[in-house]
């Protein structure tokens, strides 16, 4: 391990392809770029199966690791913790979020909604260790002014604190939130006319390295971007490029992304999959409907496609200032593919056409509100199942990407196959940095310790996982998980699963096809006994009957903002109402006197 580590961090680094006006003074400390992408699918990028283009991206798989057995939650801000801090959601505060909580669990142990004050941040870590630090995009992990990422370690941050907003102006999900909660270091923050997100939060990176060039230290800037989470939008240029595409549906999507998936060694050949019972069958769709159908997911390639552009930016950028060579850059997805219909409800649709223009022409731009849904979701996914909020695969496994140009020790355009988990990103970054953890006290106090492990030995071309036979256990929402070696105990419940506990092998069976709970007794068993002492030792609570993620969103949203959205449009309509009856009563009574 030694050795290795010496390795990865003393390498001669190539030839820049720029002049360096300001160079690392110290390559011993490499700086270090995340790139969090929000809501991609497991087959959303090129390099792991996608058809649309995200060339810049694959450049930085093609010259690093892609890790195709790489876990997260299945929702984004207890991933973002784990990010965060190397600790388990549970420990962290994120047993949960604000909007799919039930009441019965908000604030209970474990359960603040928030990242709470018991961990140490990567900001915080790399701060101390001479790391200038900047985070740009989606926090999402508290809103307080002890909580913002400036009062998390943060030397600079320009974030919004909600789940998600609109890409093109200063515009909140209509029905979730108020405002747009967008800050600069603390402050309320203005966005720009000519905003759209992914392009500003790259911008702002560039802007927030350029301004501490002259200090002479590395790094650490982690951009979380909003692309591709509710609303899908999109500039129109990037939409018009995939017009000939997708016209064939959803289901044939998820067949050729399993293929390519398998011929760039993500899967095993020939790996089994399911068509989820949430997946409508396109040819039963109307005209109007996969014709809307169809421009969505455009769009979605889109946005895709626009992130992916903003990412080859700041590489140029980075190889114009002389630090391409010496940065060590990951690239994740928070979750899986989101599901959601947000018009499945018709309460909701006839909310969404008031507030914005859903005709099927402008899907995608600006003040349009549009989701993929479980059809394109079970592409985004493929060859999983499932989706975003689960702990199926198709919820839990995402694309991890680990670069570092300048060090030939990382095997350029490998694959590893190898168990990874989101909470092993910190001690891997912070031992390709020489940056010493803290060891379970920060400032005096006991913090959690870090329950990630570093993936060096992997990105050094060791075969298997850094956890080899030991249990990892998950829990969200009651759907829970336990992954050991190479295989998988998982519970979902409804709607996405029945609630009983499943046992699959991943390494052959990474769609969850066969359940080895009858052939596999005993290794059931086992795998039982490690879950249940995982959500002891956790404090893991059981959900509440009849619970969905799903209906705990849209009751979130009424409590928020539908009952007293739904109070002022009754005002309004009973204020109407009063004028015409008042109206009617004035015109009657002139038309007496009139007469009389």
């Amino acid at each position: 391990m030694t050795a290795l580590v010496a390795a990865l961090l003393l390498a001669p680094a190539q030839a820049a392809p720029a002049p360096a006006p300001n160079p690392s003074p110290n390559p011993k400390h490499p700086n270090i770029v995340i790139l969090l992408a929000d809501d991609w699918g497991f087959s959303d990028v090129g390099s792991f199966g996608a058809e649309f283009a995200t060339p810049n991206i694959d450049a930085l798989a093609y010259a690093g690791m892609r890790f195709s057995n790489f876990h997260v939650a299945g929702s984004c801000s207890p991933t973002r913790a784990m990010l965060q801090t190397g600790v388990m959601n549970h420990r962290n505060g994120l047993g949960n979020m604000p909007e799919t909580i039930p009441d019965a669990h908000r604030g209970r142990p474990g359960y603040d909604t928030v990242m709470n004050h018991r961990v140490v941040t990567l900001g915080d870590l790399f701060g101390a260790a001479g790391y200038n630090t900047y985070l740009t995009g989606k926090w999402h992990l508290g809103s307080d002014a002890t909580r913002l990422p400036e009062a998390r370690g943060y030397n600079r941050a320009f974030s919004l604190a909600d789940a998600g907003a609109d890409n093109f102006e200063q515009r909140p999900i209509e029905g979730m939130y108020d405002t747009a909660a967008w800050t600069e270091n603390g402050k309320p923050a203005t966005l720009p006319k000519n905003f759209y997100s992914s392009t500003f939060v790259t911008q702002k990176m560039i802007d927030y390295i350029d301004a501490d060039r002259a200090s002479g230290k590395p790094f650490l800037a982690s951009i979380n971007f909003l692309a591709n989470h509710i609303p899908v939008q999109a500039p129109d240029s990037d939409i018009a490029r995939y017009a000939a595409l997708y016209k064939d549906g959803w289901t044939k999507l998820r067949e050729a992304r399993a293929k390519r998936a398998a011929a760039l060694g993500i899967v095993p050949a020939g790996a089994p999959m399911v068509t989820m019972a949430t997946t409508p069958d396109w040819a039963k769709l109307d005209v109007e409907e996969r014709a809307a159908a169809v421009r969505v997911m455009q769009a979605y390639a889109g946005m895709a496609t626009a992130m992916d552009r903003e990412v080859g930016r700041l590489v140029a950028h980075l190889k114009a200032i002389g630090q391409y060579e010496n940065t060590i850059f990951v690239f994740l997805s928070d979750n899986g593919a989101e599901p959601i219909d947000p018009y499945s409800r018709t309460r909701n649709r006839l909310f969404l056409n008031m507030q914005y223009d859903t005709s099927t022409a402008n899907i995608g731009r600006r003040g349009s509100f549009a989701a993929i849904g479980p059809g394109w979701a079970s592409a985004a996914s493929s060859p999983l199942a499932g989706y975003k909020f689960s702990a199926t695969e198709g919820g839990l496994r995402v694309p991890l990407i680990v670069s570092w140009p300048g060090n030939p020790k990382i095997r350029a355009g490998a694959v590893n196959g190898g168990l990874a988990h989101v909470t092993d990103i910190l001690p891997t970054l912070a031992e390709l940095a020489g940056v010493a953890d803290h060891g379970g006290r920060w400032k005096g106090k006991a913090v959690e310790p870090v329950t990630g492990r570093s993936l060096v030995p992997m990105l050094g071309g060791a075969p298997g996982s850094v956890h080899g036979d030991d249990p990892l256990g998950y829990e969200l929402s009651g759907n829970s998980a336990l992954f050991r070696g190479d295989y998988k105990l998982v519970r979902n419940l409804p709607p996405t699963g029945d609630g009983s506990w499943r046992l699959y092998d991943l390494k052959n069976d990474p769609g969850e096809t066969k359940d080895l709970t009858a052939a596999m007794p005993d290794r059931f068993a086992a795998m039982m006994a490690d879950y249940r002492a995982y959500a002891k030792a956790n404090g893991v609570l059981d959900m509440p009957a009849g619970y969905t993620a799903d209906e705990q969103i849209n009751a979130y949203a009424w409590k928020q903002q539908g009952r007293k959205r739904a109070i002022q449009a009754g005002l309004w309509l009973g204020g109407g109402i009063a004028a015409i009856v008042g109206l009617l009563w004035w015109w009657r009574r002139r038309k007496r006197r009139a007469q009389g």
